[in-house]
């Protein structure tokens, strides 16, 4: 996926210009068609979706405490969501057992791997997973699913002697059936390449019509491009496609063509293969993909974080003052640190805000432990009012017994008086360069 990767520069530029928004906007638009259409990304869904980005970049009027140029990122963000499948984010669990899954792709696509390493992961769930091979045209179709089926230790079938693949899937059945199987997974044949799939298209018809799968699953190569835009159109006007599985997805650098494609035929991607190895699979999530390849960090879940949990209007209204006016206090830190206490460890919580990845921090930086956080807490709460809000009066005397109240050493007091004076710096190089806000969090603005 270098297409997307590419943008990251493009992004940190655009933070960081210095030229109007218009033009700004107009120059990233012109770097993301250019890195979509190296990608081989279908020439009609670059201009759709820049126009769209565009369009939302020049109305749309960004809410309080944030920079349109902010803004227009979180814009890309979600118009790029939209392209790998927005808010499908799959449910891989069937609604009841056995769930029977029909493999289609054409050959070469990793079909046979991808067979192995969904019922590895079903598996894994706690399911009973069973492998078929009905292709009776791929020599040694049989032998290698054969193996990867013993490999992960699970039930296998098949039948080498016969040609017929609907005869070799209703068997199969019957015997996964017998057998108590709840996931039954079915790899196809995909003899005929790229350019004559007639025949294939015939064949998986016709094991549809027989077998009546529950789910007819795609899988497509990442390095495919824009043939598999018509690719995954006609599998779909045979054998309606409920979902996607994208195989090759670590290192091509002509994935999102195929990614867009399969998006815009309204499947669901549910599966990428990132690997070689049958572990190598995991459930795709668009919106996490994109904001991880675009260094906006797993904007999503601290969204949700932030969402479910009271911060309170008037922590918010403390630190917006704080960033407006430069004045930050030992009181507006601590209730910072009381609210992301909550939230959870808080590398966790830094490594999700927006624009960390684009940004040099240090180690240091992000090494505040659940228990200094707890010690800085009992610290501040053995200092007085005026204390917290003129931190410079705190001498070596005051510092000796803050130190004894709340069972710390003066190191430590020192330590916490240190960091804050650490704050104090970055606060005044946020209100300059203002990168990244986030309303009650604003204290953790790293530059």
């Amino acid at each position: 996926m270098r297409f997307l990767s590419e943008l990251k520069g493009a992004i940190l530029s655009f933070i960081k210009g210095k030229e109007p928004y218009e033009v700004a906007v107009e120059n990233f638009v012109k770097e993301l068609q250019k890195a979509l259409l190296r990608a081989d990304v279908n020439v009609k869904l670059v201009f759709s979706l820049t126009r769209s980005i565009k369009e939302r970049a020049l109305k749309e009027s960004p809410p309080p405490y944030v920079s349109r140029r902010e803004w227009f990122i979180k814009i890309v963000y979600e118009e790029l969501s939209k392209l790998f499948g927005g808010d499908k984010t799959p449910n891989i669990f069937p609604p009841k057992t056995p769930w029977v899954i029909l493999l289609v792709g054409v050959q070469g696509s990793g079909k046979t791997t991808s067979a192995a390493k969904i019922a590895y992961l079903y598996k894994k769930y706690g399911y009973r997973p069973c492998l078929a091979t009905v292709d009776t045209y791929r020599p040694a179709a049989y032998e290698q699913l054969q193996q990867l089926a013993n490999a992960i230790d699970v039930p296998f079938c098949g039948d080498p002697n016969c040609k017929n693949p609907v005869d070799i899937a209703n068997k199969c059945l019957e015997k996964f059936r017998k057998l108590g199987c709840s996931i039954i997974i079915i790899d196809t044949a995909g003899r005929h390449g790229y350019g004559n799939e007639q025949a294939l298209l015939e064949e998986m018809k016709a094991l549809a019509d027989s077998i009546k799968p529950d789910e007819v699953v795609m899988v497509i190569d990442a390095a495919m491009g824009q043939k598999a835009y018509d690719l995954a159109k006609r599998f779909h006007d045979y054998t309606p496609i409920g979902s996607i599985v994208v195989t090759k997805l670590d290192g091509s650098a002509r994935g999102g063509g195929a990614l867009s494609a399969v998006a815009a035929t309204g499947a669901t991607i549910k599966f990428v293969g990132t690997g070689e190895k049958i572990p190598e699979i995991e459930v795709f999530n668009p919106r996490k993909f994109v904001a991880r390849l675009l260094g906006l960090g797993d904007l999503e879940s601290l969204i949700e974080k932030l969402k479910s949990l009271d911060i309170g209007r008037a922590v918010e209204k403390r630190m917006s003052h704080a960033i407006a006016s430069g004045k930050f206090t030992l009181r507006d830190l601590y209730a910072q640190i009381i609210a992301l206490r909550k939230l959870g460890p808080l590398r966790k919580i830094l490594q999700m805000i927006p624009g960390l990845s684009l940004l040099p921090i240090s180690d240091d930086q992000l090494k505040l432990s659940e228990e200094k956080l707890r010690r800085w807490i009992a610290i501040m709460d053995s200092m007085t009012m005026e204390e917290l809000d003129k931190p410079s009066i705190i001498d070596r005397r005051r510092m000796e017994r803050i130190a004894r109240g709340s069972g710390t050493s003066i190191d430590e007091v020192r330590e916490l008086l240190k960091y804050y004076q650490m704050m104090q710096r970055m606060l005044k190089q946020v209100r300059r360069r203002r990168k990244v806000r986030i309303p009650g969090l604003d204290f953790l603005k790293l530059t």
